[in-house]
């Protein structure tokens, strides 16, 4: 902005503003009733413009001139024309008052000649002119702004009322949310986090479940539980493992390697580490307190049982054993574990960590009690059990790589008294023996049975009507059917020959001819009547069906294999239970190892009643009875070698042929089964005995006889009365 000129300036009539010293009379008569005209008052009104704020445009239609008179007098406020002046005029300007100055006295009115307005000839004035040249301005000075005449507006404010509802319901819905899941963690999920913090102080120890006993049918102990314990480890305390497995490995006799793995951290399923590792289970009581006395980080000793079988190998074949788990592995063991194991508890308890690694007195402790398996009652008699199996051991003493089975049946309840197998193991420490040694050959030894079978062709021949105890017939010395030529080993030379002498000598062509008059159908239908073609379902595991021959495969050859026992694939306890349906005047019973359990409480509940069903007549279960007594009684028969002294004995000779995968091995199988007494049986015995180098007939028939003497005098049989034995004629006239 340029510098004023020192030359003050001057009105339109030439007199000069702002100074009142330089008016003259003319000036001052025309300003004469102006109040506060002259002095400091007048230098606060001047304008760039050359006249008071208060002076404005002329009104319209001719109205005066406005003009503007200080707001006080010099005795209302001394300093206020000073201020004024400071204040550039701008204070008068926005007071617009127009108040009179106090009377008597006398001021300065610095006025500027009125604007003449626009006419609407457009005699508008020319704009006056500065008659004194502007100093020129300062280059670093910048031009001046042209006051506003409007004072800004002030910004419109937000309403704060919208602000703190909006900051009041998000607070609340905050609070509400948190309340809420409050309530869920106090009410709802309190067990789920309870529960997680009692886990990872808590310690888990497992309280096996007593394990039921198998008792023979006197309630002998044949394999039962005793006290024992359990070697564990903490793999979280544990601080040398391997140090400590090799401390541990000669009492429990387990590898270094096998326990160092065993003690590894593990996870659970939960992400927790395991607390708990069986080492060893069924250890000895005296090992244990060794185990103990080494105070070993990390490794504890608890209550447990091992399995015990006091027989070692009696009845091993069909009980089984368990593993170091107490978990059944063969056997009966095995076919009842989840009836014989219960249910493990365990205890949960807080416990301390380093040396404090016991329960904390009044910490949290749970106990869940084991519930104790089931005992089952077996239908077995031990000491007839250790005597059949004496007897079978001693006939196989010369036999190498043979196989022998015996079974005892209970002609009336179908119950199996003793069942034996050749070779046997020691259930109390089976790691020690041959998978072979494991088995059951009386459930699955499958064999064609050879000439045991001609009695129930036989049978069905006298059930069906097709002969009678009395029909003879010529018998060649041998037979061709299809292709194939069957002899018998005692000729008969075209004679005829009764049925007990058909049965005496075994003859395969008076068999043969029998069934050819029966029919391939007929037979069929009675050998699976008499339990052929499918499982006993005695009670053991993995028991073989055996197989028949359907009609649709029969070949021309099949007509004279068939009826003497061939095309036939049996096990030992199939053919017995058949003899068993003869000897029960012609009823099968289901055999059947397992008598009752015995639950947790003592409660005694009998086995599921045996399936029964008539196959023969007791008329014709009679007399083929009788018949049969002439295998034993005929001077030369086949089977003289095991009849019983005192007893009147019936039953068959067979030899026949080991199947494995349904193919024939080397060697025989030998057989005998027979009932005493043949007037009113009371027990059955099946031998059977496959040597591969041969003689197996020299074991089968002894051994029957031995049995079968021992079970009728441990059950206090009556003999047969004197005399009452048959006479047979083989070749009647």
């Amino acid at each position: 902005m340029p510098p004023r000129s020192d030359e003050p300036r001057r009105n339109p009539q030439g007199s000069r503003r702002g100074s009142s010293r330089a008016a003259g009379p003319a000036d001052e008569e025309s300003r004469a009733g102006e109040p506060g005209i002259g002095g400091i008052s007048g230098a606060r009104a001047y304008t760039p413009r050359g006249r008071t704020v208060r002076e404005g445009t002329p009104a319209r239609g001719g109205a005066a001139e406005q003009r503007r008179t200080p707001r006080s007098t010099r005795s209302g406020d001394p300093f206020r024309p000073a201020l004024q002046v400071l204040d550039g005029g701008r204070a008068a300007a926005r007071s617009g008052r127009r108040d009179a100055p106090a009377a008597g006295r006398g001021g300065v009115v610095r006025t500027v000649a009125p604007r003449t307005p626009r006419g609407p000839a457009g005699d508008e004035p020319p704009p006056r002119r500065r008659t004194t040249p502007r100093a020129p301005g300062r280059a670093d000075r910048p031009a001046a702004r042209r006051p506003s005449r409007k004072p800004p507006r002030p910004p419109k404010l937000a309403d704060p009322r919208l602000r703190l509802r909006l900051g009041t319901v998000l607070t609340l819905a905050l609070f509400v949310v948190i309340g809420v899941r409050l309530i869920f963690l106090q009410a709802v999920d309190t067990p789920a986090y309870a529960g997680g913090g009692v886990a990872d102080r808590t310690r888990t120890v497992e309280l096996p479940a007593p394990r039921g006993a198998i008792y023979d049918f006197r309630g002998e102990p044949l394999a039962h539980s005793v006290e024992a314990r359990y070697v564990f480890a903490d793999p979280t305390l544990i601080e040398d493992r391997p140090a400590t497995a090799k401390a541990l490995s000669p009492l429990l006799g387990i590898p270094v390697s096998k326990l160092t793995d065993l003690m590894k951290p593990r996870k659970l399923e939960n992400g927790n580490p395991s607390r708990f590792e069986y080492l060893a289970r069924g250890v000895e009581i005296p090992a244990a307190k060794q185990v103990l006395a080494l105070e070993l980080p990390g490794i504890g000793v608890h209550r447990d049982e091992r399995r015990e079988v006091p027989g070692d190998d009696l009845a091993a074949n069909l009980i089984g054993f368990t593993s170091q788990d107490m978990v059944g592995l063969e056997g009966l063991e095995a076919r009842y574990d989840e009836l014989l194991a219960g249910q493990d508890g365990k205890r949960v308890y807080e416990a301390g960590l380093g040396d404090l690694a016991a329960p904390i007195p009044g910490g949290y402790s749970k106990t869940t009690p084991a519930k104790p398996g089931s005992s089952l009652t077996l239908t077995i008699d031990r000491d007839l059990q250790f005597r059949c199996q004496q007897i079978l051991s001693a006939g196989m003493a010369g036999q190498r790589g043979a196989t022998a089975a015996a079974v005892i049946i209970d002609v009336a309840t179908g119950e199996v008294r003793a069942q034996a197998s050749d070779p046997t193991y020691n259930a109390a420490k089976p790691g020690d023996s041959d998978p072979v040694a494991r088995e059951d050959a009386a459930t699955s030894f499958v064999v064609d049975p050879g000439s045991v079978h001609k009695a129930i062709t036989y049978g069905a021949a006298l059930q069906e009507g097709v002969i009678t105890p009395d029909t003879t017939l010529p018998i060649a010395n041998s037979i061709k059917m299809g292709d194939t030529w069957f002899s018998d080993t005692h000729p008969a030379n075209g004679r005829k020959m009764s049925v007990p002498g058909m049965l005496a000598f075994s003859s395969n062509v008076g068999a043969i001819t029998v069934a050819d008059l029966l029919g391939r159908d007929r037979l069929i239908d009675y050998q699976k009547r008499f339990g052929l073609g499918k499982p006993t379902g005695e009670g053991l595991p993995g028991e073989a069906s055996g197989r028949l021959l359907p009609a649709d495969e029969w070949s021309g050859s099949s007509a004279g294999s068939v009826p003497i026992g061939h095309s036939v694939d049996a096990t030992p306890l199939q053919m017995a239970a058949a003899y068993a349906a003869i000897a029960n005047d012609g009823t099968y019973v289901q055999p059947h190892l397992v008598k009752e359990t015995i639950g947790p409480d003592g409660k005694r509940t009998p086995a599921p009643a045996p399936v029964t069903r008539s196959v023969l007549s007791p008329q014709n279960a009679a007399a083929l009875r009788t018949m049969l007594e002439a295998v034993t009684t005929v001077e030369g028969a086949t089977g003289t070698l095991a009849a019983v002294p005192g007893y009147r004995v019936a039953g068959k000779t067979g030899t026949g042929w080991r199947l494995v995968d349904g193919k024939k091995q080397p060697g025989e199988v030998s057989s005998f089964i027979g009932m005493a007494p043949a007037e009113k049986p009371r027990y059955v015995i099946a031998v059977f005995v496959y040597a591969p180098g041969g003689g197996g007939a020299a074991i089968a028939n002894p051994a029957f006889r031995d049995m079968m003497q021992f079970t009728l005098r441990h059950y206090r049989v009556p003999p047969s009365p004197s005399g009452s034995a048959p006479k047979f004629v083989v070749f009647p006239r």
